[in-house]
């Protein structure tokens, strides 16, 4: 087992280009990050003076993929979907087998293209003083927090000095091309290689994946190489870079066939092809699903009842219109003419009815679907809660799971995007992360609905009707006016 984990290789941008040349995948971005310490002056922001913030995250409409080695059980992409982790010299590579190496006190990442910076298109992140960097230079700009600004006195225009946590001789000097703010930051593990600064979001540092990986690979060029006596394991100086990919696909549909183009592609059966964003996503719906499936059965319940009641007033009221049947029989008209006026009558009343209905429920779905929805999501998150708190996980997620998302009913099904948050697990999983539940709708009628009302008030009065058609049938027009007082 060890041996197969030593080596298993993450996947290189090479590889990881080549499966985003399949006709399922709408877009292909990456990212390398790379943890390095502080040099000079320079100070990491405290993460344990964050310790009240949730955690980094963001939303939007794309569904994605990620793929991780199933051998070790690990998403190293956390919220971004279907996305197959690679590496260019990085951790885990052939040189390391396995080996972890120092971790820094800031995480610098690399960006392939303004789409992989997820979260400064959806609003989460936002530059507010100085501008972004060149992302196809690889020229040594970078954005750092307000935190890490105000924290060291920093300014746009600024320099910052970095070193390898590995080798404190080699230094990367910065220049601040921008400051970001990001609207919900937090320390919780964004990276789950290690629980120190370098986790908080205010340590992050951006730039361009040509910069990050220039650095990298002249780092590996000058790295020096020792043999662990206790391990065995080779260790290297060289700066560890993590190449992170994703995959953006057009539908669900689109992203279960890339499963099966990539392993025609040549993707080894040693790695696995899963999407956090689309188990969110469904997730999301399991308190719309659950009121679907109660709405259902209830329907159900209500047709049954419906009909039954409908064929037993149709039955007092062919009864009651005996002699009219006799009359209308022996005066010449079919039986089938007289069943048809019947059938026709009962068709006009249920037009009516209709109509009104759907104007009724036009005007009340909206307010009694959301009431019922609320309720589902109230049992939802108590339940997850509740699982929390067996795990000794208490009053913080159930304060994060208040934060249900208010999502249109009629949306995509589509997984959402979450950029580069690495290693948040799914919802209700490790580490407490709380589920976005749909809360309300928008629309609960539209034209499909009225529709199914029509085909099955249409279904009703067919039902209750064989009654008519029935009776009609049976009856004889000479012993009906004969019975007549």
């Amino acid at each position: 087992m060890k041996s197969a984990l030593q080596n298993t290789k993450d996947l290189s941008i090479d590889e990881l280009e080549k499966y985003a040349k399949c006709k399922s995948v709408k877009d292909f971005y990456y990212t390398q990050s790379a943890s390095l310490d502080a040099s000079g002056s320079l100070e990491a922001v405290d993460t344990s003076s964050n310790t009240d913030s949730s955690s980094s995250s963001s939303d939007s409409s794309s569904s994605k993929s990620s793929s991780s080695d199933s051998k070790n059980s690990t998403d190293n992409n956390g919220n971004t979907p279907p996305d197959m982790q690679g590496n260019n010299g990085g951790q885990g590579g052939p040189e390391m087998k396995g080996g972890m190496g120092s971790q820094g006190d800031f995480t610098v990442i690399g960006y392939s293209s303004e789409s992989a910076m997820t979260d400064f298109i959806d609003g989460t992140s936002k530059i507010t003083d100085g501008s972004m960097f060149d992302i196809n230079s690889s020229d040594k700009k970078c954005l750092i927090s307000s935190e890490l600004a105000t924290l060291n006195s920093l300014e746009v225009g600024d320099t910052i000095k970095l070193q390898n946590p590995n080798d404190e001789d080699e230094t990367i000097t910065f220049t601040i091309s921008g400051i970001y703010t990001k609207s919900d930051s937090s320390s919780s593990s964004e990276n789950m290689m290690g629980f120190n600064a370098s986790n908080d979001p205010a340590n992050q540092i951006y730039t361009s994946y040509k910069c990050l990986s220039s650095i990298i690979t002249k780092s590996e060029k000058n790295a020096s190489t020792s043999t662990d006596s206790t391990t065995g394991m080779k260790m290297s100086s060289a700066i560890r870079g993590q190449v992170n990919g994703t995959y953006v696909f057009s539908s669900v549909d689109d992203y279960n066939s890339f499963q099966k183009e990539a392993k025609k592609a040549g993707l080894s059966s040693d790695y696995t092809i899963q999407s956090q964003d689309l188990t969110e996503y469904e997730n999301s719906l399991v308190p719309l699903e659950n009121l679907s499936s109660f709405a259902g059965w209830f329907l159900l319940i209500v047709l049954i009842i419906g009909a039954i009641i409908l064929i037993v007033f149709n039955m007092f009221n062919i009864r009651n219109r005996k002699y009219e049947i006799g009359v209308l029989t022996a005066i010449g008209m079919k039986k089938w003419k007289v069943a048809l006026q019947f059938l026709t009558e009962t068709f006009i009343v249920t037009f009516v009815a209709i109509i009104l209905g759907a104007i009724i429920g036009a005007c009340t779905s909206v307010p009694i679907t959301n009431a019922l929805l609320e309720n589902q999501v109230t049992s939802s998150q108590t339940q997850q809660t509740q699982v929390e708190q067996n795990f000794g996980r208490g009053s913080d997620t159930q304060n994060n799971n208040s934060n249900s998302s208010d999502n249109n009913s009629s949306q995509d099904n589509k997984p959402s995007d979450n950029g580069q948050d690495k290693g948040n697990p799914p919802s209700g999983g490790f580490m407490g992360q709380a589920s976005n539940y749909i809360s309300s709708v928008s629309s609960a009628t539209d034209l499909m609905v009225v529709l199914e009302l029509i085909l099955l008030g249409l279904g009703l009065t067919i039902v209750s009707s064989l009654t008519s058609v029935i009776f009609v049938m049976r009856y004889e027009p000479l012993k009906i006016l004969s019975q007549r007082d």
